[in-house]
């Protein structure tokens, strides 16, 4: 079957990281990453069990944290994690396209839903001067980040539009010439930030985003030489002979 066939049987909150909770250390890196400090007002979109707001309170000192979250089994989760111990943590159970986030200064939002994507870079770019929007993989569609530490991704407002996908891929690798090894390690910083318990899925979850960083980059010119790496052609050998998973027809033909 083709990649977007297996991607397709798979749950959709597993695809759209609904169900996917980040590591603490993750958490604290994210923070680290976007400075966080007892002068910010942070919110986490889509906040599933809380533990990123308990860290941000307890370690990062914020003057304020918003857990939002529309999965009432994910906020009364939070509320035990929490237990009513800061006056300044506000927990909502709420679609996060109705939310107010106004008065935010820096925001977690981890959605691969691209509607949800799309409506909320639009409801972001209204926000204050300076606001810090980070996301996990990608920018914001359309715009140029303002800090990238892998797959930690930064878009400040008021935000920078991008030319072009390419120009935006560029500002994300930091390099205009992509090889197997670079999608690899980008890959792979990927699956470590989103660590399961299960080994094994990371590695599989490392090679497909690995396939995927490399085809994406010579469809878009960016890859370094003309051929396909024997790397390459080793992984989408093994997805197809042993997962009966196709990833060749996503290139485009005539950049080979």
């Amino acid at each position: 079957m083709r990649i977007e066939e297996y991607l397709d049987t798979l749950p959709k909150s597993i695809m759209t990281g609904q169900d996917v909770e980040l590591q603490e250390d993750a958490l604290r890196e994210i923070f680290e990453f976007a400075s966080l400090d007892k002068d910010d007002v942070f919110y986490h979109l889509g906040c599933g069990n809380g533990r990123s707001l308990l860290i941000a309170l307890e370690e990062f000192r914020v003057k304020k944290a918003v857990g939002i979250d529309n999965n009432d089994e994910k906020i009364s989760s939070a509320r035990k994690i929490l237990d009513n111990r800061f006056s300044n943590c506000i927990l909502k159970c709420e679609d996060v396209l109705e939310s107010d986030i106004s008065d935010a200064t820096v925001i977690l939002f981890w959605f691969l839903d691209d509607l949800i994507v799309e409506k909320m870079a639009e409801k972001f770019s209204m926000l204050k001067k300076g606001c810090k929007i980070i996301t996990i993989w990608g920018p914001l569609p359309g715009h140029l980040p303002d800090k990238v530490s892998f797959p930690y991704i930064m878009n400040k407002t008021p935000f920078k539009k991008a030319n072009s996908l390419k120009e935006q891929i560029m500002a994300v690798f930091e390099t205009d010439c992509i090889d197997f090894v670079t999608a690899w390690e980008f890959a792979e910083r990927y699956s470590r930030a989103i660590a399961s318990k299960n080994a094994e899925n990371d590695r599989f979850l490392t090679i497909l985003q690995t396939l995927i960083i490399w085809i994406n980059a010579k469809n878009l010119g960016m890859a370094c030489g003309d051929d396909i790496p024997p790397p390459v052609r080793s992984y989408m050998g093994i997805l197809k002979t042993y997962f009966n998973i196709e990833t060749e027809h996503l290139l485009n033909h005539d950049t080979l």
